[in-house]
Protein backbone atom coordinates (compact mmCIF):
# COMPACT_ATOMS: atom_id res chain seq x y z
CA UNK A 1 0.00 0.00 0.00
CA UNK A 2 2.67 2.50 1.02
CA UNK A 3 4.87 1.47 -1.89
CA UNK A 4 2.05 2.14 -4.35
CA UNK A 5 1.44 5.54 -2.84
CA UNK A 6 5.16 6.38 -3.01
CA UNK A 7 5.32 5.30 -6.65
CA UNK A 8 2.32 7.45 -7.53
CA UNK A 9 3.85 10.40 -5.71
CA UNK A 10 7.14 10.07 -7.60
CA UNK A 11 5.28 9.71 -10.87
CA UNK A 12 3.32 12.87 -10.14
CA UNK A 13 6.52 14.77 -9.32
CA UNK A 14 8.15 13.60 -12.57
CA UNK A 15 5.11 14.63 -14.60
CA UNK A 16 5.02 18.00 -12.90
CA UNK A 17 8.72 18.53 -13.65
CA UNK A 18 8.30 17.56 -17.30
CA UNK A 19 5.41 19.97 -17.73
CA UNK A 20 7.33 22.70 -15.95
CA UNK A 21 10.36 22.25 -18.24
CA UNK A 22 8.15 22.11 -21.35
CA UNK A 23 6.54 25.41 -20.39
CA UNK A 24 9.97 27.01 -20.04
CA UNK A 25 11.99 26.08 -23.13
CA UNK A 26 15.71 26.84 -23.30
CA UNK A 27 19.01 25.90 -24.92
CA UNK A 28 22.02 24.21 -23.37
CA UNK A 29 25.40 24.85 -25.07
CA UNK A 30 28.55 22.87 -24.29
CA UNK A 31 31.91 24.16 -25.58
CA UNK A 32 34.84 21.80 -25.05
CA UNK A 33 38.18 21.53 -26.86
CA UNK A 34 37.08 23.65 -29.83
CA UNK A 35 33.75 21.90 -30.14
CA UNK A 36 30.40 23.45 -29.45
CA UNK A 37 27.32 21.37 -28.76
CA UNK A 38 23.94 23.05 -28.48
CA UNK A 39 20.72 21.24 -27.51
CA UNK A 40 17.48 21.87 -25.76
CA UNK A 41 17.12 21.69 -22.01
CA UNK A 42 14.94 18.56 -22.05
CA UNK A 43 17.37 16.58 -24.16
CA UNK A 44 20.25 17.71 -21.99
CA UNK A 45 18.50 16.46 -18.87
CA UNK A 46 17.76 13.10 -20.47
CA UNK A 47 21.39 12.81 -21.52
CA UNK A 48 22.61 13.53 -18.00
CA UNK A 49 20.26 10.88 -16.60
CA UNK A 50 21.43 8.25 -19.09
CA UNK A 51 25.06 9.08 -18.40
CA UNK A 52 24.51 8.67 -14.67
CA UNK A 53 22.91 5.27 -15.18
CA UNK A 54 25.77 4.10 -17.36
CA UNK A 55 28.38 5.29 -14.89
CA UNK A 56 26.59 3.58 -12.02
CA UNK A 57 26.37 0.33 -13.94
CA UNK A 58 30.07 0.44 -14.78
CA UNK A 59 30.94 1.15 -11.14
CA UNK A 60 28.87 -1.79 -9.96
CA UNK A 61 30.71 -4.11 -12.33
CA UNK A 62 34.09 -2.85 -11.21
CA UNK A 63 33.15 -3.06 -7.54
CA UNK A 64 31.82 -6.61 -7.97
CA UNK A 65 35.08 -7.69 -9.57
CA UNK A 66 37.08 -6.15 -6.74
CA UNK A 67 34.99 -7.70 -3.93
CA UNK A 68 34.43 -11.07 -5.60
CA UNK A 69 37.03 -13.05 -3.55
CA UNK A 70 35.71 -11.70 -0.27
CA UNK A 71 32.13 -12.46 -1.30
CA UNK A 72 33.07 -16.01 -2.22
CA UNK A 73 34.75 -16.52 1.16
CA UNK A 74 31.83 -15.01 3.02
CA UNK A 75 29.34 -17.18 1.15
CA UNK A 76 31.30 -20.32 1.91
CA UNK A 77 31.45 -19.34 5.57
CA UNK A 78 27.72 -18.75 5.70
CA UNK A 79 26.99 -22.05 4.03
CA UNK A 80 29.30 -23.81 6.47
CA UNK A 81 27.64 -22.12 9.41
CA UNK A 82 24.20 -23.03 8.10
CA UNK A 83 25.27 -26.66 7.78
CA UNK A 84 26.70 -26.53 11.29
CA UNK A 85 23.47 -25.23 12.79
CA UNK A 86 21.54 -27.84 10.84
CA UNK A 87 23.76 -30.54 12.33
CA UNK A 88 23.35 -28.92 15.75
CA UNK A 89 19.57 -28.97 15.45
CA UNK A 90 19.54 -32.60 14.36
CA UNK A 91 21.92 -33.52 17.15
CA UNK A 92 19.66 -31.93 19.76
CA UNK A 93 16.75 -33.91 18.36
CA UNK A 94 18.84 -37.10 18.54
CA UNK A 95 19.78 -36.37 22.16
CA UNK A 96 16.16 -35.76 23.04
CA UNK A 97 15.07 -38.99 21.36
CA UNK A 98 17.89 -41.00 23.00
CA UNK A 99 19.84 -41.97 19.85
CA UNK A 100 23.52 -41.97 20.90
CA UNK A 101 24.92 -42.89 17.46
CA UNK A 102 23.13 -40.08 15.64
CA UNK A 103 23.88 -37.68 18.48
CA UNK A 104 27.62 -38.37 18.32
CA UNK A 105 27.66 -38.09 14.52
CA UNK A 106 25.83 -34.77 14.48
CA UNK A 107 27.91 -33.50 17.41
CA UNK A 108 31.09 -34.21 15.46
CA UNK A 109 29.71 -32.44 12.39
CA UNK A 110 28.63 -29.46 14.48
CA UNK A 111 32.03 -29.17 16.16
CA UNK A 112 33.82 -29.46 12.80
CA UNK A 113 31.61 -26.87 11.14
CA UNK A 114 31.08 -24.45 14.05
CA UNK A 115 34.31 -24.79 15.97
CA UNK A 116 34.09 -23.60 19.60
CA UNK A 117 30.46 -22.60 19.42
CA UNK A 118 28.95 -23.02 22.94
CA UNK A 119 25.98 -24.97 21.63
CA UNK A 120 28.29 -27.33 19.74
CA UNK A 121 30.23 -28.04 22.95
CA UNK A 122 26.97 -28.58 24.82
CA UNK A 123 25.78 -31.03 22.17
CA UNK A 124 29.07 -32.89 22.35
CA UNK A 125 28.81 -33.18 26.12
CA UNK A 126 25.21 -34.36 26.01
CA UNK A 127 25.99 -36.89 23.28
CA UNK A 128 28.80 -38.25 25.45
CA UNK A 129 26.43 -38.43 28.42
CA UNK A 130 23.77 -40.49 26.68
CA UNK A 131 26.52 -42.70 25.24
CA UNK A 132 27.90 -43.38 28.72
CA UNK A 133 31.28 -41.75 28.01
CA UNK A 134 31.65 -39.78 31.25
CA UNK A 135 35.25 -38.76 30.58
CA UNK A 136 34.37 -37.18 27.23
CA UNK A 137 31.44 -35.38 28.83
CA UNK A 138 33.64 -33.97 31.59
CA UNK A 139 36.22 -32.82 29.04
CA UNK A 140 33.53 -30.99 27.10
CA UNK A 141 32.13 -29.37 30.25
CA UNK A 142 35.64 -28.42 31.34
CA UNK A 143 36.19 -26.63 28.01
CA UNK A 144 32.94 -24.78 28.60
CA UNK A 145 33.99 -23.89 32.15
CA UNK A 146 37.24 -22.40 30.82
CA UNK A 147 35.30 -20.04 28.55
CA UNK A 148 33.98 -16.95 30.40
CA UNK A 149 30.78 -16.93 28.36
CA UNK A 150 29.88 -20.54 29.18
CA UNK A 151 31.56 -20.91 32.57
CA UNK A 152 28.36 -21.31 34.59
CA UNK A 153 26.97 -23.83 32.11
CA UNK A 154 30.19 -25.81 32.28
CA UNK A 155 30.10 -25.76 36.08
CA UNK A 156 26.55 -27.09 35.97
CA UNK A 157 27.66 -30.01 33.81
CA UNK A 158 30.65 -30.73 36.03
CA UNK A 159 28.37 -30.59 39.08
CA UNK A 160 26.01 -33.16 37.56
CA UNK A 161 28.88 -35.47 36.64
CA UNK A 162 30.37 -35.18 40.13
CA UNK A 163 27.01 -36.13 41.63
CA UNK A 164 26.80 -39.14 39.35
CA UNK A 165 30.15 -40.46 40.51
CA UNK A 166 29.19 -39.59 44.14
CA UNK A 167 31.96 -37.04 44.56
CA UNK A 168 30.18 -34.69 46.95
CA UNK A 169 33.28 -32.60 47.64
CA UNK A 170 33.75 -31.68 43.98
CA UNK A 171 30.01 -31.17 43.54
CA UNK A 172 29.92 -28.68 46.41
CA UNK A 173 32.94 -26.85 45.02
CA UNK A 174 31.33 -26.49 41.59
CA UNK A 175 28.03 -25.33 43.09
CA UNK A 176 29.75 -22.80 45.35
CA UNK A 177 31.73 -21.37 42.43
CA UNK A 178 28.61 -21.14 40.28
CA UNK A 179 26.70 -19.39 43.08
CA UNK A 180 29.57 -16.91 43.44
CA UNK A 181 29.67 -16.15 39.71
CA UNK A 182 25.89 -16.05 39.24
CA UNK A 183 24.04 -15.53 42.56
CA UNK A 184 20.65 -15.85 40.84
CA UNK A 185 21.28 -19.39 39.56
CA UNK A 186 18.66 -21.59 41.22
CA UNK A 187 20.41 -24.94 41.05
CA UNK A 188 23.60 -23.60 42.59
CA UNK A 189 21.74 -21.98 45.50
CA UNK A 190 19.77 -25.15 46.16
CA UNK A 191 22.92 -27.28 46.07
CA UNK A 192 24.73 -24.94 48.44
CA UNK A 193 21.75 -24.92 50.82
CA UNK A 194 21.56 -28.71 50.73
CA UNK A 195 25.28 -29.02 51.48
CA UNK A 196 25.02 -26.59 54.39
CA UNK A 197 22.07 -28.48 55.86
CA UNK A 198 23.91 -31.79 55.50
CA UNK A 199 26.88 -30.33 57.40
CA UNK A 200 24.66 -28.81 60.09
CA UNK A 201 25.74 -25.30 59.14
CA UNK A 202 22.42 -23.71 60.07
CA UNK A 203 23.81 -20.16 60.17
CA UNK A 204 25.18 -20.47 56.65
CA UNK A 205 21.92 -22.02 55.51
CA UNK A 206 20.03 -19.05 56.96
CA UNK A 207 22.24 -16.67 54.96
CA UNK A 208 21.59 -18.67 51.81
CA UNK A 209 17.83 -18.54 52.38
CA UNK A 210 18.02 -14.79 52.98
CA UNK A 211 19.96 -14.31 49.74
CA UNK A 212 17.48 -16.40 47.76
CA UNK A 213 14.57 -14.46 49.22
CA UNK A 214 16.20 -11.10 48.43
CA UNK A 215 16.79 -12.17 44.82
CA UNK A 216 13.20 -13.33 44.45
CA UNK A 217 14.16 -16.96 43.80
CA UNK A 218 11.60 -18.23 46.33
CA UNK A 219 8.30 -16.90 47.59
CA UNK A 220 8.11 -14.95 50.81
CA UNK A 221 5.96 -17.57 52.55
CA UNK A 222 8.42 -20.31 51.60
CA UNK A 223 11.33 -18.22 52.84
CA UNK A 224 9.61 -17.63 56.19
CA UNK A 225 8.92 -21.33 56.58
CA UNK A 226 12.49 -22.31 55.72
CA UNK A 227 13.89 -19.76 58.15
CA UNK A 228 11.64 -21.15 60.88
CA UNK A 229 12.78 -24.71 60.15
CA UNK A 230 16.46 -23.70 60.24
CA UNK A 231 15.99 -21.80 63.50
CA UNK A 232 14.25 -24.83 65.00
CA UNK A 233 17.09 -27.11 63.90
CA UNK A 234 19.60 -24.76 65.51
CA UNK A 235 17.50 -24.65 68.70
CA UNK A 236 17.50 -28.45 68.82
CA UNK A 237 21.29 -28.47 68.84
CA UNK A 238 21.57 -25.72 71.46
CA UNK A 239 18.76 -26.95 73.75
CA UNK A 240 21.00 -28.98 76.02
CA UNK A 241 24.09 -26.76 76.19
CA UNK A 242 22.85 -23.20 75.55
CA UNK A 243 19.22 -22.98 76.65
CA UNK A 244 19.01 -19.18 76.40
CA UNK A 245 20.16 -19.08 72.77
CA UNK A 246 17.95 -22.06 72.00
CA UNK A 247 14.94 -20.31 73.56
CA UNK A 248 15.55 -17.18 71.52
CA UNK A 249 15.77 -19.09 68.25
CA UNK A 250 12.77 -21.28 69.06
CA UNK A 251 10.64 -18.21 69.79
CA UNK A 252 11.74 -16.64 66.50
CA UNK A 253 10.76 -19.84 64.72
CA UNK A 254 7.35 -19.84 66.41
CA UNK A 255 6.84 -16.24 65.34
CA UNK A 256 7.69 -17.10 61.72
CA UNK A 257 5.65 -20.34 61.65
CA UNK A 258 3.14 -20.65 64.52
CA UNK A 259 2.04 -24.12 63.35
CA UNK A 260 5.57 -25.60 63.41
CA UNK A 261 5.19 -28.25 66.11
CA UNK A 262 8.89 -28.87 66.94
CA UNK A 263 9.55 -25.15 67.43
CA UNK A 264 6.58 -24.75 69.78
CA UNK A 265 7.52 -27.89 71.71
CA UNK A 266 11.12 -26.72 72.20
CA UNK A 267 10.01 -23.23 73.18
CA UNK A 268 7.46 -24.63 75.64
CA UNK A 269 10.00 -26.92 77.30
CA UNK A 270 12.66 -24.22 77.60
CA UNK A 271 10.25 -21.59 78.90
CA UNK A 272 8.99 -24.08 81.49
CA UNK A 273 12.51 -24.80 82.66
CA UNK A 274 13.12 -21.08 82.94
CA UNK A 275 10.00 -20.73 85.08
CA UNK A 276 7.93 -18.76 82.58
CA UNK A 277 4.94 -21.10 82.72
CA UNK A 278 2.38 -18.62 81.43
CA UNK A 279 4.33 -17.80 78.28
CA UNK A 280 5.18 -21.44 77.69
CA UNK A 281 1.53 -22.44 77.98
CA UNK A 282 0.53 -19.64 75.60
CA UNK A 283 3.05 -20.77 72.98
CA UNK A 284 1.93 -24.40 73.20
CA UNK A 285 -1.75 -23.49 73.12
CA UNK A 286 -1.26 -21.37 69.99
CA UNK A 287 0.50 -24.20 68.18
CA UNK A 288 -2.07 -26.72 69.46
CA UNK A 289 -4.94 -24.74 67.96
CA UNK A 290 -3.22 -24.72 64.57
CA UNK A 291 -1.88 -28.28 64.62
CA UNK A 292 -2.80 -30.69 67.47
CA UNK A 293 0.13 -33.01 68.06
CA UNK A 294 1.08 -35.52 70.79
CA UNK A 295 4.41 -33.75 71.40
CA UNK A 296 2.55 -30.54 72.22
CA UNK A 297 0.18 -32.44 74.51
CA UNK A 298 3.14 -33.99 76.32
CA UNK A 299 4.76 -30.60 76.88
CA UNK A 300 1.51 -28.97 77.96
CA UNK A 301 0.58 -31.71 80.43
CA UNK A 302 4.01 -31.54 82.07
CA UNK A 303 4.34 -27.76 82.29
CA UNK A 304 4.65 -27.81 86.06
CA UNK A 305 6.52 -30.60 87.79
CA UNK A 306 4.90 -32.10 90.86
CA UNK A 307 1.31 -31.58 89.71
CA UNK A 308 -1.23 -34.21 90.65
CA UNK A 309 -2.92 -36.39 88.09
CA UNK A 310 -6.11 -34.39 88.62
CA UNK A 311 -4.32 -31.20 87.60
CA UNK A 312 -2.96 -32.94 84.52
CA UNK A 313 -6.46 -34.20 83.76
CA UNK A 314 -7.78 -30.64 83.92
CA UNK A 315 -5.10 -29.51 81.45
CA UNK A 316 -6.01 -32.36 79.12
CA UNK A 317 -9.62 -31.23 79.18
CA UNK A 318 -8.44 -27.71 78.32
CA UNK A 319 -6.57 -29.05 75.30
CA UNK A 320 -9.67 -30.94 74.19
CA UNK A 321 -11.77 -27.78 74.36
CA UNK A 322 -9.15 -25.71 72.50
CA UNK A 323 -9.05 -28.15 69.57
CA UNK A 324 -12.80 -28.91 69.44
CA UNK A 325 -12.15 -32.45 70.67
CA UNK A 326 -9.59 -33.41 68.08
CA UNK A 327 -8.62 -37.13 68.07
CA UNK A 328 -5.21 -36.25 69.50
CA UNK A 329 -6.94 -34.39 72.31
CA UNK A 330 -9.13 -37.40 73.04
CA UNK A 331 -6.12 -39.70 73.15
CA UNK A 332 -4.29 -37.32 75.49
CA UNK A 333 -7.37 -37.05 77.72
CA UNK A 334 -7.79 -40.84 77.78
CA UNK A 335 -4.13 -41.32 78.72
CA UNK A 336 -4.37 -38.78 81.52
CA UNK A 337 -7.64 -40.27 82.78
CA UNK A 338 -6.04 -43.73 82.74
CA UNK A 339 -3.16 -42.44 84.85
CA UNK A 340 -5.74 -40.94 87.22
CA UNK A 341 -7.49 -44.35 87.44
CA UNK A 342 -10.63 -42.77 86.00
CA UNK A 343 -11.39 -45.55 83.56
CA UNK A 344 -14.93 -44.46 82.86
CA UNK A 345 -13.78 -41.04 81.72
CA UNK A 346 -11.05 -42.64 79.62
CA UNK A 347 -13.63 -44.86 77.91
CA UNK A 348 -15.90 -41.90 77.32
CA UNK A 349 -13.08 -39.92 75.71
CA UNK A 350 -12.14 -42.81 73.42
CA UNK A 351 -15.66 -43.87 72.47
CA UNK A 352 -16.01 -41.59 69.37
CA UNK A 353 -12.69 -42.96 68.09
CA UNK A 354 -13.89 -46.56 68.43
CA UNK A 355 -17.07 -46.19 66.41
CA UNK A 356 -15.45 -46.17 62.97
CA UNK A 357 -11.95 -47.67 62.60
CA UNK A 358 -9.88 -47.19 65.74
CA UNK A 359 -6.18 -46.64 65.20
CA UNK A 360 -3.36 -48.55 66.84
CA UNK A 361 -2.99 -46.07 69.70
CA UNK A 362 -6.71 -46.16 70.45
CA UNK A 363 -6.74 -49.97 70.52
CA UNK A 364 -3.67 -50.14 72.73
CA UNK A 365 -5.18 -47.57 75.07
CA UNK A 366 -8.32 -49.66 75.38
CA UNK A 367 -6.20 -52.75 76.01
CA UNK A 368 -4.42 -50.97 78.86
CA UNK A 369 -7.74 -49.90 80.34
CA UNK A 370 -9.07 -53.46 80.16
CA UNK A 371 -5.90 -54.83 81.74
CA UNK A 372 -6.15 -52.31 84.55
CA UNK A 373 -9.79 -53.20 85.19
CA UNK A 374 -9.90 -56.95 84.53
CA UNK A 375 -6.30 -58.13 84.71
CA UNK A 376 -3.53 -58.69 82.21
CA UNK A 377 -4.92 -62.01 80.98
CA UNK A 378 -8.48 -60.88 80.37
CA UNK A 379 -10.13 -61.72 77.09
CA UNK A 380 -11.12 -58.14 76.46
CA UNK A 381 -7.54 -56.95 76.70
CA UNK A 382 -6.42 -59.70 74.33
CA UNK A 383 -9.23 -58.73 71.98
CA UNK A 384 -8.06 -55.11 71.79
CA UNK A 385 -4.47 -56.22 71.32
CA UNK A 386 -5.57 -58.39 68.41
CA UNK A 387 -7.49 -55.50 66.90
CA UNK A 388 -4.42 -53.28 67.26
CA UNK A 389 -2.47 -55.67 65.04
CA UNK A 390 -4.86 -54.96 62.14
CA UNK A 391 -5.82 -51.37 62.96
CA UNK A 392 -4.83 -48.35 60.82
CA UNK A 393 -1.57 -46.76 61.83
CA UNK A 394 -1.45 -43.42 63.59
CA UNK A 395 0.14 -40.35 61.96
CA UNK A 396 3.93 -40.17 61.84
CA UNK A 397 6.57 -37.83 60.48
CA UNK A 398 6.96 -38.89 56.83
CA UNK A 399 9.45 -37.62 54.24
CA UNK A 400 10.20 -39.22 50.86
CA UNK A 401 8.57 -42.49 51.92
CA UNK A 402 10.46 -42.68 55.24
CA UNK A 403 8.38 -42.71 58.43
CA UNK A 404 9.88 -41.48 61.68
CA UNK A 405 8.55 -40.88 65.18
CA UNK A 406 10.77 -37.80 65.58
CA UNK A 407 11.00 -34.68 63.43
CA UNK A 408 14.11 -33.73 61.45
CA UNK A 409 14.82 -30.52 59.50
CA UNK A 410 15.94 -32.31 56.31
CA UNK A 411 15.04 -35.54 54.56
CA UNK A 412 17.53 -38.39 55.04
CA UNK A 413 16.86 -39.52 51.46
CA UNK A 414 16.93 -36.40 49.30
CA UNK A 415 18.37 -33.84 51.73
CA UNK A 416 15.38 -31.57 51.05
CA UNK A 417 14.70 -28.92 53.67
CA UNK A 418 11.37 -29.07 55.54
CA UNK A 419 10.48 -32.42 54.00
CA UNK A 420 8.85 -34.11 57.01
CA UNK A 421 5.06 -33.94 57.16
CA UNK A 422 2.84 -35.20 59.97
CA UNK A 423 0.36 -37.59 58.35
CA UNK A 424 -0.92 -41.15 58.55
CA UNK A 425 0.98 -43.77 56.54
CA UNK A 426 -0.81 -45.31 53.60
CA UNK A 427 -2.52 -48.62 54.37
CA UNK A 428 -1.25 -51.09 51.78
CA UNK A 429 -3.22 -54.07 53.03
CA UNK A 430 -6.30 -53.75 55.18
CA UNK A 431 -6.34 -56.46 57.83
CA UNK A 432 -9.48 -58.23 58.92
CA UNK A 433 -10.98 -56.72 62.04
CA UNK A 434 -12.69 -58.72 64.75
CA UNK A 435 -16.48 -58.56 64.89
CA UNK A 436 -16.56 -57.74 61.20
CA UNK A 437 -20.08 -59.05 60.84
CA UNK A 438 -21.30 -57.00 63.80
CA UNK A 439 -19.57 -53.88 62.54
CA UNK A 440 -21.37 -54.18 59.22
CA UNK A 441 -24.71 -54.41 60.97
CA UNK A 442 -25.30 -58.10 60.18
CA UNK A 443 -27.42 -59.93 62.77
CA UNK A 444 -25.75 -62.44 65.00
CA UNK A 445 -26.47 -66.10 64.28
CA UNK A 446 -28.76 -67.91 66.70
CA UNK A 447 -27.94 -71.38 68.05
CA UNK A 448 -28.49 -74.05 65.42
CA UNK A 449 -30.18 -77.41 66.11
CA UNK A 450 -28.15 -80.18 64.55
CA UNK A 451 -30.19 -83.38 63.96
CA UNK A 452 -28.61 -86.80 63.48
CA UNK A 453 -28.30 -88.10 59.98
CA UNK A 454 -31.41 -89.93 58.68
CA UNK A 455 -31.45 -93.70 58.82
CA UNK A 456 -30.76 -95.38 55.48
CA UNK A 457 -33.64 -97.15 53.76
CA UNK A 458 -33.78 -100.95 54.28
CA UNK A 459 -32.38 -102.95 51.44
CA UNK A 460 -35.05 -104.82 49.42
CA UNK A 461 -35.32 -108.58 49.81
CA UNK A 462 -33.58 -110.65 47.18
CA UNK A 463 -35.88 -111.60 44.33
CA UNK A 464 -36.86 -115.26 43.84
CA UNK A 465 -35.47 -116.68 40.65
CA UNK A 466 -38.25 -118.34 38.60
CA UNK A 467 -37.88 -121.91 37.52
CA UNK A 468 -36.37 -122.29 34.09
CA UNK A 469 -38.85 -123.07 31.37
CA UNK A 470 -38.34 -126.26 29.35
CA UNK A 471 -36.57 -125.78 26.07
CA UNK A 472 -38.79 -125.92 23.00
CA UNK A 473 -38.90 -129.24 21.29
CA UNK A 474 -38.30 -129.31 17.58
CA UNK A 475 -41.24 -130.41 15.48
CA UNK A 476 -39.24 -133.15 13.94
CA UNK A 477 -38.78 -134.78 17.26
CA UNK A 478 -41.51 -136.74 18.93
CA UNK A 479 -43.79 -134.79 21.30
CA UNK A 480 -43.40 -135.12 25.07
CA UNK A 481 -40.56 -134.69 27.51
CA UNK A 482 -37.22 -136.21 26.99
CA UNK A 483 -36.18 -139.03 29.13
CA UNK A 484 -34.99 -137.67 32.52
CA UNK A 485 -36.25 -134.09 31.89
CA UNK A 486 -39.22 -134.53 34.14
CA UNK A 487 -36.99 -135.55 37.01
CA UNK A 488 -34.74 -132.49 36.55
CA UNK A 489 -37.71 -130.11 36.52
CA UNK A 490 -39.03 -131.53 39.75
CA UNK A 491 -35.62 -131.09 41.42
CA UNK A 492 -35.41 -127.38 40.34
CA UNK A 493 -38.89 -126.67 41.65
CA UNK A 494 -37.98 -128.18 44.99
CA UNK A 495 -34.86 -125.99 45.30
CA UNK A 496 -36.71 -122.78 44.42
CA UNK A 497 -39.33 -123.52 47.00
CA UNK A 498 -36.65 -123.63 49.68
CA UNK A 499 -35.41 -119.97 48.93
CA UNK A 500 -37.71 -117.36 50.59
CA UNK A 501 -37.22 -113.60 51.09
CA UNK A 502 -35.94 -112.47 54.48
CA UNK A 503 -38.55 -110.69 56.51
CA UNK A 504 -37.33 -107.34 57.97
CA UNK A 505 -39.39 -105.72 60.69
CA UNK A 506 -38.86 -101.94 60.96
CA UNK A 507 -38.62 -100.29 64.34
CA UNK A 508 -41.56 -98.26 65.61
CA UNK A 509 -39.60 -95.04 65.02
CA UNK A 510 -38.90 -95.98 61.42
CA UNK A 511 -42.30 -97.33 60.61
CA UNK A 512 -43.74 -93.98 59.55
CA UNK A 513 -40.59 -92.49 58.01
CA UNK A 514 -40.70 -91.52 54.38
CA UNK A 515 -37.44 -90.16 52.85
CA UNK A 516 -37.75 -86.47 51.95
CA UNK A 517 -41.06 -86.02 53.80
CA UNK A 518 -40.98 -83.50 56.68
CA UNK A 519 -42.49 -84.53 59.98
CA UNK A 520 -41.46 -88.16 59.67
CA UNK A 521 -38.42 -90.08 60.80
CA UNK A 522 -36.59 -90.58 64.08
CA UNK A 523 -36.88 -86.95 65.26
CA UNK A 524 -40.65 -86.94 64.67
CA UNK A 525 -41.02 -90.20 66.53
CA UNK A 526 -39.19 -88.78 69.54
CA UNK A 527 -36.50 -91.43 69.64
CA UNK A 528 -33.56 -88.95 69.30
CA UNK A 529 -32.80 -85.67 71.09
CA UNK A 530 -31.46 -82.74 69.00
CA UNK A 531 -28.06 -81.34 70.00
CA UNK A 532 -28.04 -77.54 70.40
CA UNK A 533 -24.65 -75.82 69.92
CA UNK A 534 -24.30 -72.02 70.31
CA UNK A 535 -22.58 -70.14 67.48
CA UNK A 536 -19.01 -69.20 68.49
CA UNK A 537 -18.53 -65.51 69.26
CA UNK A 538 -15.37 -63.71 70.41
CA UNK A 539 -15.33 -61.73 73.59
CA UNK A 540 -17.14 -58.47 73.24
CA UNK A 541 -14.94 -55.70 74.68
CA UNK A 542 -17.97 -53.49 75.19
CA UNK A 543 -19.97 -56.10 77.18
CA UNK A 544 -20.75 -55.29 80.76
CA UNK A 545 -20.10 -57.70 83.64
CA UNK A 546 -23.89 -58.29 83.96
CA UNK A 547 -24.10 -59.34 80.30
CA UNK A 548 -21.12 -61.67 80.72
CA UNK A 549 -22.74 -63.29 83.77
CA UNK A 550 -26.07 -63.73 81.95
CA UNK A 551 -24.28 -65.31 79.01
CA UNK A 552 -22.47 -67.70 81.33
CA UNK A 553 -25.79 -68.79 82.92
CA UNK A 554 -27.40 -69.25 79.51
CA UNK A 555 -24.68 -71.46 78.05
CA UNK A 556 -23.12 -72.95 81.12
Amino acid sequence: MWRALAFLALLAIAAFGAVWIADRPGTVTIVWNGYEVATSLAIALVGVLVAAIVVGFIWAIVRGIITLPEALVRGARERRRAKGFTALSRGMVAVGSGDPLAARRHAGDAERLLGSEPLALLLKAQAAQISGDREAAERAFQRMANDPETRVLGLRGLFVEARRREDETSARAYATEAARLAPSVTWANEAVLEAQCADGDWSGALETVERRASLGLIEKATARRQRAVLLTASAQILEAGEPEAATERALKAVKLAPDLVPAAAIAGRLLTRRGDLRKGAKVVEGAWKANPHPDLAKVYLSLRTGDSVRDRLARAETLAKLSAWHPEARLALAQTAYEARSFGQAREALQPLLDDRPTVRACLMMARIEEAEHGAGSGRAREWLARAAHAPRDPLWIADGIASESWAPVSPISGRLDAFVWKAPTDLLAGATPHADEADGAPRRDPVAIAPAPMPAPEPAPAVMPAPEPMPIPTSMPQGPLPGAEAKASDAAAKSAEVKPAEVKPSPAEAGWVPGKPGSGPLAAGTATPVVLPAPRPDDPAATPEEAEAKARRFG
